[in-house]
């Protein structure tokens, strides 16, 4: 058992991708999975954050497949879905945790700042979700989305995720 009461093998044989990885709870949630013993694919944005990402799994001895795609681009979700299929084979996880946020006033909010958080928010976990489809026919397989507490409690200075949280959960 781990210091969480995992047994370390309790995942071994199953294949995990978790979008937004490249930090945070969606980092830790795949390193997690990998310790357990998932073979995991990540992907966020930024080539440069999900390889630094990827070398922490490599370090700890996890085959990890990592990969930049952004998830409001539902062709690239879908061609990483399509790899990590190939690569580790069907998929039994999948995390749609990726998401985008800064603070600001609403009377200072541009509408792009705005549609960018929401399309990242919202049709980026669409675009997961529904990537997934095709990828999780096993039975048993899971498939989790992750959002944060504006979806029932607004934030301040966080109007376009207040928005964008409750739709897409």
């Amino acid at each position: 058992m781990d210091h969480a009461g995992f047994a370390p093998n309790l995942l071994a044989g199953k294949t995990a991708l978790v979008a937004g990885a490249s930090s945070g709870i969606n980092l830790a949630i795949a390193q997690r999975l990998a310790r357990a013993g998932a073979r995991v694919a990540i992907l966020s944005r930024s080539p440069e954050r999900i390889e630094a990402a990827a070398q922490g799994f490599r370090r700890d001895g996890h085959e990890v497949l990592a990969r930049a795609a952004d998830v409001r681009d539902y062709a690239g979700v879908a061609a990483v879905m399509e790899e990590t299929h190939r690569h580790f084979g069907p998929l039994d996880i999948v995390v749609s945790g990726a998401a985008g946020n800064f603070h600001a006033p609403a009377a200072h909010l541009s509408a792009n700042g705005f549609k960018t958080v929401a399309d990242i928010d919202l049709l980026g976990n669409f675009n997961v979700l529904r990537a997934s489809f095709d990828h999780l026919r096993k039975p048993g397989a899971s498939l989790l989305s992750i959002t944060a507490p504006g979806a029932q409690v607004a934030g301040m200075f966080q109007v376009h995720a207040n928005a964008a949280r409750p739709a897409s959960t």
